[in-house]
Formats: C-alpha cells, structure tokens, sequence
C-alpha cells in the first residue's frame, strides 16, 4: 500500500531545500566535487579512493566548507581551515571548498538547470493555493541557481550559505538552518513541512520541529532518509501531484498572502 502522504496545502508553510529536491544541482555538485577530491585523494595518496558514498555520508547537504573538513577527518587529515577568499589552488579547507565552487559555477553557467518537472509542478500548485514557500538551502550558489533554473519568484524567503555565514548558522544537520527558514518565513515549524533529499537535511528539519519532513530519494536511500529523520519518503514530488479524495478546505493561506520580506 503506498505511504500515507501529509496534505501539504494544509501546512502554514513549506520550506524546500534545493539540490536535489528542487534541480538536479546535486549531479552538478556530486561532479565538481568528484574532479576536486579525485586530484585531492591522488596527489596525497589518501585512501580509500573517493567515491559517491563519500559524497552522500560527508558532503550532502552540508555547508561547503564543513563538507571539506568532514571528508578530510574521515581519512584522518587535517589541514588549515584558511579564510574564505582563499584562492582555488590554496592547500586549506577553504582553498579546496573554493577550487569546488569554480569547478560548480563553470558548470552551471555552460550548461544551465531545469527544475525537476514534478517539483516545479508542485511549487506552482501550491503557490496557487497560497501557501508560503521557502528555501533552505547550504549552498551559496542558491540565488544563482534559483534564477538559472526561472524558479526564484515562487519562493518568499531562501535561507541559504550566504545567510548561515553572515548569521553564524550552523551547517546541516544542526536545526539552525531549517528554525531560521521558519522564522523568515513567518511560520510555526510545528505546523509546516520540510522537504529534504539529504540526510543531514532530513536531521536539520525534523531537530527544528517540522511537522513532517518529506525526504526525496534521489540516491540518499529511503531509510537513510527515515533514520535521519524522514517522516516519509517519495522518490519523486510528483507523488503529491494526486488530490486527496476529500475536498480541500479553504485554508488561511489565502486569506493572508502577504509573506515576508525575502532573505537577501
């Protein structure tokens, strides 16, 4: 029988992460970081070889640099933390987390992004009924990303790594990220939703109170995602495409539409 899914038009809020869950950015994400860690491992003769496990248990979803410093004392390397205007070719957390991005922007601006079709046609479903929507995301490519891919309108707030810097959010899996989308967004987690394809994601939400956390396997694994903290999982958000036999009520959303100001 398939999972009972919640009634997102019903929630006071829906907070989305993006990689993975809004574009397929994460295949972006998994590439560049794959050509940075494969000449990181090679050069300093680390074992064992980098792999996309490694990407899913140390990376996903994490701040950039927080995602170098976890992989790298996974093989028992510690390097300089550095500063963030490292340049690319610098040997510290910062350089390496830099070399990434570079390799991620180049990537992005010469083949564009799409959003996934069963997420953007929740997101105007949903925007339809006037539920307000947000972004929590650890990438401080967020912005770029969401008007690449012709989406960012949809969104009242994004709470992204620019944001986590500026305000001292901790990375994923810690609550700050998802309490912060909420706060932004006006909204009682405990009458929202959020919807992750990280594991951390999937933590950070379900620590800061969500009402349900919708994971997306998009490679995760679904009691990967559960285990973190996943109250259901979908391996697309097609699945809540489907109305519910019952009629929807009018909700308050449509009342008051007016949202918040949106995170810089």
């Amino acid at each position: 029988m398939p999972e009972a899914l919640p009634d997102l038009l019903r929630a006071d809020g829906v907070l989305f992460d993006l990689d993975g869950v809004l574009t397929p950015t994460a295949e972006v994400h998994m590439r560049a970081w794959k050509a940075v860690f494969d000449d990181v491992f090679e050069r300093w003769s680390l074992t064992p070889a980098y792999s996309d496990a490694d990407y899913f248990d140390y990376v996903d979803g994490k701040k950039r640099y927080d995602g170098v410093a976890s992989l790298m004392r996974s093989r028992n390397v510690e390097i300089p933390w550095g500063a963030v205007d490292d340049p690319p070719e610098a040997e510290t957390i910062c350089g390496i987390g830099n070399r990434k991005n570079a390799a991620f922007a180049a990537s992005l601006r010469a083949e564009g992004i799409a959003p996934f079709p069963g997420s953007l046609a929740l997101v105007e479903k949903l925007a339809a009924a006037g539920v307000p929507l947000g972004v929590v995301s650890s990438s401080k490519n967020a912005e770029e990303v969401l008007a690449a891919a012709g989406i960012r309108s949809f969104f009242r707030i994004v709470v992204d790594g620019v944001v986590a810097e500026r305000d001292d959010l901790a990375s994923k899996p810690a609550a700050d990220m998802f309490r912060a989308g909420a706060v932004a967004l006006g909204v009682d987690p405990a009458r929202s939703i959020a919807v992750e394809d990280a594991t951390s994601g999937a933590a950070s939400a379900a620590a800061a109170g969500f009402a349900d956390v919708v994971g997306v396997d998009r490679g995760a694994g679904a009691e990967a995602l559960r285990a973190a903290g996943a109250t259901v999982v979908v391996e697309d958000l097609d699945a809540f495409l489907v109305d519910p036999p019952h009629e929807p009520a009018q909700t308050a959303h449509q009342a008051d539409t007016s949202g918040t100001e949106e995170t810089a």
